[in-house]
């Protein structure tokens, strides 16, 4: 049996569009937010500690945990608490270049793992408060690192994405599929 290890309901979409049978299992980890290590290194430390914790629980099944964030000038930016916090993030990547990272755990049956990221770039218009705004209010930018969505309204705020657009969205699935064919 297959186990995503997350909540995100992007990650289901796509693993679902990719003909991937699969259960979903999520039990609560304690994410790093470590600004000083790198950003595969932190991602991938996240997306470990979710698929150990249910791979525990499951050792017969194959677990996939899975950790995105986006960083802008070496620090990362997870999903706002608040209004204030998702403006000043927008505010920060308009106009400019960023990454976003995804690293994938994948905890196979007998204690094998396969690990691997991907970064992809994306870089935004320029914007002005009241576009920020009016982005806010068509999307729920609460559980989205860098409070934005390429795959929802993404045309309003993004310029042009450089890489895999379905890392951005929160799980390189092409990828997961090679490591899960070999």
């Amino acid at each position: 049996m297959l186990i995503l290890a997350s909540q995100s309901p992007r990650r289901r979409e796509l693993m679902a569009r990719e003909g991937l049978e699969f259960r979903v299992v999520v039990k609560d980890t304690e994410e790093e937010h470590d600004a000083t290590l790198a950003p595969q290194v932190l991602c991938a430390r996240n997306a470990v500690a979710k698929a150990a914790a249910v791979a525990e629980d499951y050792p017969q099944d194959t677990v996939i945990g899975a950790d995105t964030l986006v960083f802008i000038d070496g620090t990362p930016l997870g999903k706002p608490r608040h209004q204030e916090e998702a403006v000043a993030m927008l505010t920060m990547l308009q106009g400019r270049t960023h990454s976003v990272c995804t690293a994938v755990a994948v905890f196979m049956p007998g204690g094998e793992r396969r690990d691997f990221a991907v970064t992809s770039y994306v870089t935004f218009r320029s914007l002005t408060e009241a576009q920020i705004l009016d982005y806010m209010s068509k999307v729920n930018v609460y559980d989205k690192a860098g409070a934005y969505a390429v795959q929802e309204h993404g045309e309003l705020i993004i310029e042009n994405v450089q890489g895999d657009i379905d890392n951005v969205i929160g799980l390189p699935v092409k990828n997961l599929v090679k490591v899960l064919q070999a």
